[in-house]
């Protein structure tokens, strides 16, 4: 039969229903698709099929119209509007268009939605929809249900009677949601349910006479998701946080937190944003510790701010304090660990343009445990400023203004003046480099509270310093095991010199060792801050070299490099009774798609020790499949020797089953540092972890000692259901604990 073709006008509805669950399960879908094993194929829309704005175009193999009256349509009809799309055996139209039956195997179809029926009647003229006995599914997720009726107007919204909601396949519904009223009134952000039920198999486990949840991806006020934890610190640990959308630019975040052995802690986070600024202030309180022996008060605090005033100031705040220095250890926390020592207390103002750069700070810390007091900055100003002198020449000025205190009485203060211009001569090709610096380095200290030490009231500090640089880049194809590869070769050299002055008159405020890796050999400078400025008359030479495959991947790089010192060095904190560093070298190797090798080493030339060095040999199938196994070890760390080795697993046991380990041991006190479990269940549409764990908990002791020997040990348990409610994979499963995993090297 001839196929005919019709066109009427159809006033759009509004499908906020359908667009507020695809933004709920829009987030957790990516999860569920990835593990493979979900047999709900997602429904996927055209919008290219559809009409221009306020047309409809009709096909069918029978079509008979009565002008003005009525279009009967039998046989494949496809009706197709601007918004959506509906098949049916047949369909009516009557009143001139403006009403519109569809029955028999009805499909609609929309850019949310996909909605089988029994039969669908559109009234243009009174803006309403109505389907029987409909099965729906989400566009682009496995979110789907079924409705005894779905009933929408654009004037009282969608209303859906006897609904329900999963993620789970059909037939294998592990969990579902089940109302005998779901409402979405026009113009709101918010559903009504009535009578809600939830079935984990054909077992109602929760119910909810009546409830209100977000239709769309906007913030709203409620309750989050919990979280139920157990240690041997808190004993069982329950979280249940309330989110306050105070305003579309600041909300609040309030989470009572209750611990069987230490009580009901209150966290509170708020943030305020503008179109210029950002602030966040985060409170914990917890009254009278139960597992503290004087019932203490414990708290901690936070606030952060960072503001544009106008397109070249920038302002930056923040303070950090604790009741306690075993608060983290015994409480946690998400902004420090365990092994913090300081929070910081900084604010800051901050100028730049295309040649200066100028900030004012102040810098203050609070101690956790018997630490060195640290020096504060009250305030600090630094001023940097480049300028172009002609085409070859260019000139630098860096300097600083700093008064430096400290919570200690006894201890020296200062106040610290330093300028150092530099004339350079930067000549930079794409075949190498070559850099001529000469700078002056000029630094006054005023010194108070020095009785009894070897300090002087003021110093003036001018030391001299010349750097020579240069670099050469060399490229070659190479065929290595059928593969094209281009190998680089990039030697590099510097020369350093910078004059000797006696520095045992001024105070060590802000300046402690660096370390020194291979980039670090070319710093020319061995401490932080000005305190200390090492003479040198030094060589350092590096060389690095890359294997670039065909997809421009790095394959292979090493790096060596080595300072020789031409003069004795003189500075007594840096002295050095040797005539070169150690050997410093840096080795990555991507082997193949799936093993990766990083290690750097620095070795004393003299004895062949190594001095410090870490290695790291991974094995990556995929995402979920994954062994990461570690060593590091330092000779001489604050007087002691770090040796440790880890191990890092992350591996299916089957489609729906996966398990995460990770293990540290020091080496050097044969014990354990870290032992981490956790294994998964999920499918589709459910998962859940269970994680065990225990870890040095380095609590610190009434004198502030940290202990190195106690343990802290716990449990958690978390129920993931997809598509309610956000989804933790195994790999975030792997990072969490102590140390968590990490990619020990980036290649490009």
């Amino acid at each position: 039969m001839k196929k005919t073709c019709a066109s009427f006008l159809v006033l759009a509805l509004s499908w906020q229903y359908a667009q507020a669950q695809q933004a709920q399960t829009a987030e957790n879908s990516d999860t569920g698709n990835a593990m493979g094993f979900c047999s709900v194929a997602p429904v996927r829309f055209s919008s290219t099929k559809l009409m221009p704005a306020g047309q409809v175009k009709v096909e069918a193999d029978r079509a008979e119209i009565i002008e003005k009256r009525v279009a009967s349509f039998v046989g494949n009809v496809d009706i197709i509007s601007d918004r959506a799309t509906i098949q049916a055996r047949q369909a009516e139209v009557k009143d001139n268009g403006r009403q519109l039956h569809a029955q028999g195997d009805v499909v609609y179809q929309d850019e949310q939605m996909r909605v089988s029926s029994d039969s669908v009647d559109v009234n243009s003229l009174a803006q309403t929809l109505d389907m029987e006995n409909t099965q729906y599914q989400l566009n682009g997720s496995n979110g789907h249900g079924t409705a005894e009726s779905i009933n929408l107007s654009s004037e009282a919204g969608a209303i859906l009677d006897g609904v329900s909601f999963t993620t789970c396949p059909p037939g294998e519904e592990d969990w579902m949601i089940r109302a005998s009223e779901i409402s979405v009134r026009r113009g709101t952000f918010w559903g009504q349910a009535k009578h809600t039920r939830f079935y984990v198999g054909d077992v109602p486990v929760f119910y909810l006479p009546y409830f209100a949840f977000p239709i769309s991806n906007q913030r709203q006020t409620g309750l989050l998701f919990p979280e139920l934890t157990s240690s041997s610190t808190t004993g069982v640990d329950f979280t249940q946080p309330f989110y306050w959308n105070m305003a579309p630019n600041y909300d609040m975040t309030i989470a009572p937190r209750y611990m069987t052995k230490r009580g009901v802690q209150l966290q509170t986070e708020f943030r305020y944003l503008t179109q210029s600024s950002y602030s966040q202030i985060d409170v914990e309180y917890l009254p009278n510790d139960n597992d503290m022996a004087a019932d203490t008060d414990r708290y901690f605090y936070r606030l952060v701010h960072e503001g544009e005033l106008n397109e070249s100031w920038l302002m930056n705040v923040e303070l950090n304090g604790i009741s306690d220095d075993n608060y983290f250890v015994d409480l946690g926390s998400e902004f420090y660990n365990r092994a913090d020592t300081h929070l910081s207390r900084t604010a800051g103002l901050n100028y730049f343009s295309d040649n200066l750069l100028f900030n004012v700070n102040v810098r203050d810390f609070v101690t956790i445990g018997d630490q060195q007091s640290a020096y504060r900055a009250l305030p600090e100003a630094q001023l940097n400023y480049v300028k172009k002198l002609g085409s070859l020449l260019q000139f630098k000025l860096d300097s600083e203004l700093a008064y430096f205190d400290t919570s200690e009485s006894e201890q020296p203060t200062a106040v610290r003046w330093h300028v150092a211009p530099t004339i350079a001569i930067p000549y930079q090709r794409h075949w190498g480099e070559l850099t001529a610096e000469a700078s002056l380095l000029n630094t006054y200290y005023q010194q108070d509270n020095i009785e009894g030490t070897e300090l002087e009231e003021e110093v003036n500090r001018t030391l001299g310093q010349a750097r020579l640089f240069g670099a050469l880049y060399f490229e070659r194809d190479e065929a290595w095991f059928d593969d094209n590869m281009r190998m680089t070769l990039e030697p590099k050299i510097q020369y350093l010199y910078t004059s000797y002055e006696d520095q045992s008159n001024i105070g060590m405020y802000d300046s402690t060792p660096l370390l020194i890796d291979v980039e670090g050999l070319f710093r020319g400078q061995e401490f932080t801050g000005l305190d200390r400025i090492s003479d040198n008359n030094q060589i350092t030479l590096g060389v690095t070299s890359r294997t670039i495959d065909s997809a421009n991947r790095e394959r292979f790089v090493i790096s060596l490099g080595q300072i020789f010192y031409l003069e004795r060095n003189r500075v007594i904190a840096a002295s050095k009774e040797v005539d070169r560093s150690a050997l410093a070298a840096e080795f990555n190797w991507r082997m193949n798609d799936r093993w990766y090798f990083h290690s750097d080493v620095q070795v004393t030339t003299q004895t062949d020790k190594v001095e410090r060095s870490s290695v790291t040999l991974e094995y990556r199938k995929n995402q979920d499949s994954l062994v990461q196994l570690t060593h590091r070890y330092v000779r001489e760390l604050s007087g002691e020797t770090i040796d440790q080795v880890g191990l890092s697993a992350s591996w299916p046991i089957s489609k729906n089953w996966q398990w995460v380990g990770r293990t540290y041991r020091d080496i050097e006190r044969n014990r354990s540092v870290e032992s981490y479990f956790g294994l998964q269940y999920e499918s589709c549409c459910w998962a859940i972890q269970v994680i065990a764990q225990r870890h040095l908990s380095n609590r610190y002791t009434a004198a502030g000692l940290q202990s190195t020997d106690d343990y802290d040990s716990g449990v958690a348990l978390q129920f993931i259901f997809k598509g309610i409610g956000s989804s933790r994979s195994s790999r975030r499963m792997l990072e969490d604990g102590m140390f968590g995993y990490r990619q020990p090297y980036s290649l490009n």
